[in-house]
C-alpha cells in the first residue's frame, strides 16, 4: 500500500466526522454570509480545532473575502485549505540526523504511545542501516523496562536499562557512554510518563534533559526532545503539551493515534497553538503508519474525493 493511500486510511474517521461537515458548509448554500462562518467555527471547534485557531482561521476567511471578492462558497473551500496548509507549515518533517552521535529523549504521558512509537523509529532507522540504540528512562511504571527490552530483542538493538526504581538520570548517563562506546548513529531514551505528582514528573525529566545536554555537548552529539500525543485525548493535548514545553524545550511532536479519532483538528491546534513542529503522524498499528508529517499530503488526504 502507497504512503499517501495509508494516510487516507488513517484518516477516515476524521474525514467522515469534521472534513464531510466541513465540505457540506461550503457545498450546500448558494452565497458566503454570516451564518456559513457561524457552522464553520461550531464544526472546527467540535473537531478539536481549539477556539483560538479556529478564531485566527475565520478572521483569516473573512479577510480573503473582501481582499480577493470572493462570492461563491465552493470558492472559499479552496481558500479554506489553502489556510490550513498555511498553518501547517513545518520545518521538515521527521529528523535531520548529521551528527555521529544523534539523541532522542522521548518524553508523553503513560498511554500516548511512547514505547510503540520508540520501536518504530528505532525500527526504521535500523533498517537504513543506523546503529540505533534504546534506553529505559521509564524506571518508574511497572514493566516499562521490560517493555523495551523486548522490543529492542525484536528489533535486534541493544537497550540499556537498570532496574525498576533507579535514577533515570544515571540511565540516560550510561546510555550516552555506552552509545559514544560503540559508535552508535542514534540513541532514543524512553522517560517517565508518570510519578506521584506533576511537579514530580517534570523535575525528573528536566533532571534527565541536564544530563543529556551536558554528556552530548561534551562530544558534540545532536539532541532533540520528541514529546508523544494522543490524537483521542484532544485539547488535553494541548495542556500537556505546554507542560512538557516549559520543562524540557520540545522540539517536535509525534501526534499518534490519528486513526482513532473523528477531531483530527488537533493536529492544527497543537501546531497552531504551540508552534512546535509537527514531526510524526501516526495513523494505524503498522510500522509503516507512523509517517513523516507533510502539511500537504496531509491535507490533500483529509480533502481528496478518492477514497
Amino acid at each position: 500500500m502507497g504512503f499517501l493511500q495509508r494516510l487516507k486510511d488513517g484518516l477516515k474517521k476524521t474525514k467522515e466526522g469534521f472534513v464531510n461537515r466541513v465540505t457540506n458548509i461550503f457545498t450546500g448554500r448558494s452565497n458566503i454570509d454570516d451564518e456559513l462562518f457561524e457552522e464553520l467555527e461550531e464544526v472546527l471547534i467540535q473537531a478539536d480545532v481549539g477556539v483560538k485557531t479556529t478564531f485566527a482561521l475565520i478572521e483569516k476567511l473573512k479577510e480573503d473575502v473582501k481582499e480577493e471578492e470572493i462570492n461563491e462558497p465552493e470558492e472559499l473551500m479552496g481558500y479554506f485549505q489553502k489556510e490550513l496548509k498555511s498553518m501547517l507549515q513545518n520545518d521538515e518533517g521527521g529528523f535531520n540526523f548529521d551528527k555521529e552521535l544523534n539523541i532522542i529523549m522521548v518524553v508523553g504521558v503513560n498511554g500516548a504511545g511512547k514505547t510503540t512509537t520508540i520501536a518504530k523509529i528505532a525500527g526504521r532507522y535500523k533498517e537504513q542501516g543506523k546503529k540505533v540504540m534504546l534506553a529505559a528512562g521509564d524506571t518508574f511504571r511497572a514493566g516499562a523496562i521490560e517493555q523495551l527490552q523486548i522490543w529492542g530483542d525484536r528489533l535486534g538493538v541493544n537497550v540499556i536499562a537498570q532496574q525498576e526504581g533507579s535514577d533515570a538520570a544515571a540511565v540516560a548517563y550510561d546510555a550516552v557512554q555506552s552509545a559514544r562506546a560503540k559508535d552508535v548513529d542514534l540513541l532514543i531514551v524512553d522517560t517517565a510518563g508518570r510519578l506521584h505528582t506533576q511537579t514530580n514528573l517534570m523535575e525528573e525529566l528536566k533532571k534527565v534533559k541536564r544530563v543529556i545536554d551536558r554528556e552530548a555537548g561534551e562530544i558534540n552529539a545532536e539532541v532533540e526532545v520528541l514529546l508523544v500525543l494522543d490524537a483521542t485525548t484532544g485539547q488535553n493535548a494541548i495542556s500537556q503539551a505546554k507542560l512538557f514545553n516549559e520543562a524540557v524545550d520540545v522540539d517536535g511532536v509525534a501526534l499518534t493515534k490519528l486513526d482513532g479519532t473523528a477531531k483530527g483538528g488537533i493536529v492544527i491546534a497543537v501546531k497552531n497553538e504551540l508552534q512546535i513542529p509537527i514531526k510524526l503522524i501516526g495513523v494505524g498499528e503498522a510500522a509503516e503508519d507512523l509517517q513523516n508529517f507533510d502539511p500537504d499530503e496531509f491535507i490533500e488526504a483529509l480533502f481528496s474525493s478518492e477514497e
